[in-house]
């Protein structure tokens, strides 16, 4: 089916993943849709007062905007997930691109909000979302060992971004006013295109290739007759087609894989992420305000946002460096509980901050936390879920995570309206940090580590080493070719080897007559019988 083709992005079976190479492309493109993706909704804020003006509308109204891109990202993500499975990550990124783009270019046409919410809104957000999921998807079958890295060097695109896209679209609107920003910045965003080009999926003909050369290496081996072992050759290629042929009505892959909740640490992480998100994006949504209630001057209140973005740049790929350590990464999901309860008692401590100084203590350890997080988010959900069912997993999730997401942050903005007090909300947003982070590490503990114990450890080869959901697809995958290979190939060649062994039997039988070794007549014959059963108490054993 169009869904299994290795071509489309979905290969059949486990292909180990090159930890390099082509990769490294790969990672690069990641690194700039995971940038636009979370920096944009946030970057096109700075048009908001132009469109205030122009539409005649509050700040809540043209807030809406970044609110719809980031719901449709997190929303959609089911969505992304069934398009992935059935076209493959390369096409539905293409496809993505093109809708953020013509997002944007649109929405520098309109005259009312609405159609800024339905453009700029809606087709973007959606555009990005197909772009944001296959990358992540794509970044987990090129890395295996070095993945950890991977994660942490492409989270890194989101405050890199951050800190570029801001600025510029100040830039373009000084100049060319918010319609033209709207529409340089939707030219921008057609390097998502570009991105999703680069997105090769890993080939199998080099594995096709070596199968293809072993068989006729076998068939050689057994038959070294000349003609007869080419008809051999060709009986096993025919065998292999009709068995491909006859695996064709097979079931295929689902476009949306609701088993991953009978797995137990997913639904551990699940919960954990979504009290998460409750509080996470809180601080600094809150951040500027706070500052300007305190006192601050308007420049150094934004100024303290850029330290957030510059320390989360270096915290990011450095967090990804330390989970990939060989004695770290089997207990990454302890870490990222470590990176969780870091950044929300930095929330709790810094409640009570109420000068500039303890702000930006606050702006340095929040962004070493936030940064920790966001390296080791993904990278915990593919160890749980493996890389096969990721494109499931990652969907559902943040299908999920929406739902936190427009509560948290509102209800926060609600709350300061209420009781004009800061220091509440972060109390409130760390404690929902901390209780996410206490959830994960016992739950973690006592639901998944207790049962491994319980249960009897699998055989296991010493030298495969932990982490690598890969590698143990991979040889699962070479020792079932290998019993078939065993189980067809006598049976292609029982009847010629019987002719063979037979001839060769008369041969024998005629040199030692020939030299007085008294061998009777019938010998050979015999020797022929021997040698064909022989050859099927081998096939039945097979079986």
């Amino acid at each position: 089916m169009g869904r299994a083709d290795p071509e489309e992005g979905q290969l059949p079976a486990p292909v180990k993943p090159p930890d390099g190479g082509w990769g490294w492309i790969v990672l690069l493109g990641c690194f700039v849709i995971t940038g636009f993706s979370y920096a944009f909704p946030k970057a096109v804020s700075v048009y908001f007062k132009e469109l205030m003006k122009d539409f005649h509308v509050g700040y809540s109204d043209t807030a809406w905007i970044s609110s719809i891109m980031l719901a449709m990202l997190y929303g959609t993500g089911p969505v992304c997930s069934i398009m992935v499975n059935q076209f493959g990550c390369r096409p539905v990124m293409l496809i993505g691109g093109l809708l953020a783009s013509s997002g944007m270019i649109l929405a520098s046409f309109t005259t009312n909000i609405i159609e800024l919410y339905l453009t700029a809104g809606v087709l973007t957000g959606l555009g990005m979302a197909l772009n944001f999921q296959p990358s992540l998807i794509m970044l987990g079958t090129y890395f295996d060992k070095r993945r950890p890295l991977a994660n942490g060097l492409a989270a890194a695109g989101s405050p890199v971004f951050l800190s570029s896209l801001s600025p510029l679209g100040q830039v373009l609107l000084e100049k060319f006013g918010w319609r033209g920003g709207f529409l340089i910045m939707g030219g921008l965003l057609l390097n998502c295109c570009t991105c999703g080009a680069v997105m090769r999926p890993l080939d199998m003909g080099m594995k096709r290739k070596m199968e293809k050369a072993q068989d006729k290496y076998e068939a050689k081996e057994m038959l070294p007759i000349g003609g007869k072992s080419e008809e051999a050759i060709s009986t096993t290629d025919g065998t292999k087609k009709a068995k491909k042929a006859k695996k064709k009505p097979k079931k295929g892959k689902k476009l949306l894989d609701f088993s991953i909740f009978s797995n137990r640490g997913f639904i551990i992480y699940t919960i954990s992420k979504f009290i998460l998100v409750l509080g996470l994006f809180v601080p600094p949504i809150l951040l500027v305000n706070y500052a300007k209630d305190t006192g601050v001057p308007d420049t150094e209140a934004a100024f303290l946002l850029s330290i957030i973005g510059f320390i989360d740049i270096f915290a990011r790929p450095a967090c990804g460096m330390v989970a990939g350590l060989k004695w770290v990464r089997p207990h990454v999901a302890y870490l990222f509980s470590f990176a969780m309860l870091f950044n929300g008692l930095t929330d709790i401590c810094s409640a009570r901050a109420s000068n500039y100084t303890g702000l930006v203590i606050f702006c340095v350890f929040f962004g070493i936390s936030y940064g920790m997080v966001g390296a080791l988010q993904f990278e915990v959900l593919m160890a749980i879920v493996g890389s096969q069912k990721f494109s499931s997993a990652i969907g559902l999730v943040l299908l999920i995570e929406a739902f936190a997401v427009l509560i948290g942050p509102p209800s926060a903005g609600r709350l300061v309206d209420a009781l004009k007090n800061y220091e509440v909300i972060f109390y409130l947003a760390g404690s929902e940090v901390v209780l996410s982070s206490v959830f994960l590490a016992m739950a973690t503990y006592c639901c998944l580590n207790r049962g491994k114990k319980k249960e009897p450890p699998p055989e296991k080869n010493p030298s495969t080493g932990g982490g690598s959901d890969t590698e143990e697809a991979e040889s699962d995958v070479q020792e079932a070719e290998e019993h078939s290979s065993d189980n067809h190939q006598p049976a292609h060649s029982t009847d010629n080897a019987m002719v063979a062994a037979s001839e060769e039997a008369n041969h024998v039988a005629e040199e030692q007559s020939g030299e007085g070794g008294g061998c009777p007549e019938g010998d050979g014959e015999v020797l022929a019988r021997d040698s064909c059963n022989a050859d099927q108490t081998v096939e039945r054993d097979s079986f």
